[in-house]
């Protein structure tokens, strides 16, 4: 019989499952609005999720993984540093494995981009990937050898939650961060950090789509908030390349998207990285916003 396993990919704004069979061909996918700041109905919607899909595929007891913009600790069993905060200390894999009747896994989003890309996406020749979100928030996540690397704390690769690389003081503390400290890259990076750099400029709020729609229309301040972009993402990751030298790395979320990335970042690397060079390639996540949620399907692989 054919290896099904559902995957979860549990987002700021949006809760996708998909079904993979054992070649990791996609049987079943759908996503629905995240509801926000309601943890009972998140496992309600997870439910839901996890229902449809074996509706869709007459199977049932299929394994269940799940990729969240956090991590379980492994001291209380609850999760910790979610930027979606309605999570933060309740016990997600627990109640899960309860409202399911099976074992639930749970990792952090990153970790799951990084396990599906390494599998057959921008890692496949790699043994060692780094991949980072750069979506509503923004982490990182480790594959070594097609595994996951939590560690101990579940912080492995973990990365929007280091101040930026060579920044002023100043500028690090006009960026406040929800886990109580300042000038995390998460503030800068994300599509979140655009927008609060366009807003510090302009005084306006706007969406990081459109400010990049702007800066392609020749706005010199969305130019200016943009070219400040390309570098701080070069220093981030030149602090990755500078403790973990890893294979390859790979930019998943909806600020990846940005096709100016890869020309500009790799170009701005070698001025960072220790030594004055680097040869670490740069790629887009393959599976796009679905890698997320294939990686989530693999950790029963």
């Amino acid at each position: 019989m054919t290896n099904f396993r559902i995957g979860i990919d549990l987002g700021g704004t949006k809760t996708e499952v998909i079904v993979l069979d054992s070649q990791s061909q996609e049987l079943f996918r759908h996503r629905i609005p995240t509801h926000r700041d309601d943890y009972q109905q998140t496992l309600s919607d997870i439910a839901g999720l996890v229902c449809a899909a074996e509706n869709a595929v007459r199977q049932v007891d299929l394994p269940v993984g799940i990729g969240i913009p956090g991590t379980v600790s492994r001291k209380t069993g609850c999760v910790k540093n979610a930027n979606s905060t309605w999570l933060n200390g309740q016990p997600l894999q627990v109640d899960l494995s309860n409202r399911l009747s099976r074992d639930v896994k749970v990792t952090n989003d990153a970790n799951c981009l990084a396990v599906s890309e390494a599998s057959d996406g921008a890692g496949a020749d790699a043994e060692f990937v780094f991949a980072a979100i750069l979506g509503t928030g923004c982490g990182g996540g480790v594959c070594f050898g097609g595994q996951p690397l939590a560690g101990p704390n579940g912080v492995g690769g973990e990365w929007g939650h280091n101040p930026l690389p060579w920044t002023r003081d100043a500028q690090l503390n006009a960026r406040p961060c929800y886990c109580g400290r300042s000038g995390c890259q998460e503030t800068f990076l994300s599509g979140t950090g655009i927008a609060l750099s366009y807003r510090l400029a302009t005084g306006q709020a706007l969406q990081a789509e459109d400010i990049v729609n702007r800066w392609r229309a020749g706005e010199r301040t969305a130019g200016e908030v943009m070219s400040a972009y390309m570098d701080q993402l070069a220093r981030a990751l030149a602090a990755v390349i500078n403790i973990m030298d890893p294979d390859v790395i790979v930019l998943g979320g909806g600020a990846s998207n940005i096709a100016e990335i890869y020309q500009q970042v790799p170009a701005k690397l070698a001025g960072y990285v220790f030594g004055g060079e680097c040869d670490t390639p740069l790629k887009q996540a393959v599976h796009g916003d679905s890698s997320g949620v294939r990686g989530a399907a693999w950790l029963n692989g």
